[in-house]
């Protein structure tokens, strides 16, 4: 089976692009699961941002999907077009990855 990621894609100062992807994928799978095949077989130059392994870091895959505010890691793949975008009101670091930090908890480079 085939699914279709039409992936919001871009930087800051950017004109945002959409580019859509064919991944295969089986029933069960998430969506986090196929950004990740994506990532490994058709584009390492996408971002975006997960860290299942760490407990105390969960929530870093929220994105928009198909509109809403959900979790890759949660949302299933499913035959035909998934849209994705960055999380809205947050800043944009590159492609789907936004800024989750607030302004006073981020590690600022050293001067």
């Amino acid at each position: 089976m085939k699914a279709t990621l039409a992936i919001q894609r871009g930087a800051p100062g950017e004109v945002p692009r959409v580019e859509s992807f064919e991944v295969a994928f089986e029933p069960g799978q998430s969506v986090l699961d196929g950004l990740r095949a994506l990532r490994c077989e058709a584009d390492p130059s996408l971002a975006f941002r997960f860290s299942c392994i760490n407990a105390n870091a969960c929530k870093e895959c929220m994105m928009l999907i198909d509109g809403k505010v959900d979790y890759a890691c949660t949302v299933r793949l499913k035959e035909g077009v998934t849209a994705l975008a960055p999380l809205p009101k947050k800043a944009l670091v590159r492609d789907l990855v936004t800024e989750i930090a607030p302004p006073d908890e981020r590690l600022l480079p050293r001067q």
